[in-house]
């Protein structure tokens, strides 16, 4: 009878204790968690500084939470660089230089193709300015694949033209932005889809 007691109560007090410890490791994983939390959401507060030196709170968020808008704006900017054009050399040399830092060797192909067909050469005879009005851009965020559409006017002395743009691409993500490429994200396998005259208008040269 002692005997059996006795094992009772061993056997009581090992499963209290192994209670006991199963308890404190589920508090001890809770409240690691609870404290990851804490300092993640404090990570995210980023205090700045006004004109006045008043320090004010700032929210970080997640760069996948606004990348769709970021992918527009840089398909946007390359369009406007690459078919925004004035006959001066020196800008339009500008101008490439800062679209290629958007774009793969497909930018480089298709600016050198347009370079050996004179392309720019007579925009420079011609005293062309050329402007690119963006009507939509499509994004597929799960293939990383976008569609331009834009409306490019070029302007001569003796005619105006109006072409529809359609060009298409997919997008790739950078680890580094910089001022270059600010946006982090490099257009990838560009081409032309449709580039045609949808107006002509001549001019009174008189």
């Amino acid at each position: 009878m002692i005997i059996k007691n006795i094992e009772t109560k061993v056997r009581l007090a090992t499963f209290l204790s192994a209670g006991c410890l199963i308890a404190a490791v589920l508090m001890v994983i809770g409240v690691s968690f609870f404290a990851y939390r804490q300092v993640a959401d404090a990570r995210k507060s980023i205090y700045i500084m006004d004109a006045a030196n008043v320090p004010m709170s700032a929210r970080q968020t997640d760069v996948q939470m606004n990348r769709e808008a970021e992918y527009r704006s840089h398909v946007g900017r390359f369009h406007s660089l690459f078919f925004s054009l004035t006959p001066d050399d020196r800008f339009m040399e500008y101008q490439m230089k800062q679209a290629m830092y958007l774009i793969d060797e497909s930018g480089a192909l298709q600016y050198n193709n347009l370079k050996e067909k004179g392309f720019f050469n007579s925009i420079l005879s011609s005293s062309a300015v050329l402007t690119l009005r963006t009507d939509s851009i499509q994004i597929d965020m799960a293939q990383r694949y976008f569609r331009y559409y834009g409306t490019q006017k070029i302007d001569r002395r003796s005619s105006a033209i109006t072409r529809s743009l359609v060009t298409e691409g997919y997008l790739n993500d950078l680890e580094i932005r910089s001022d270059n490429n600010p946006h982090a994200v490099l257009i990838t396998r560009w081409k032309t889809i449709e580039n045609k005259d949808i107006q002509h208008v001549q001019k009174n040269t008189f």
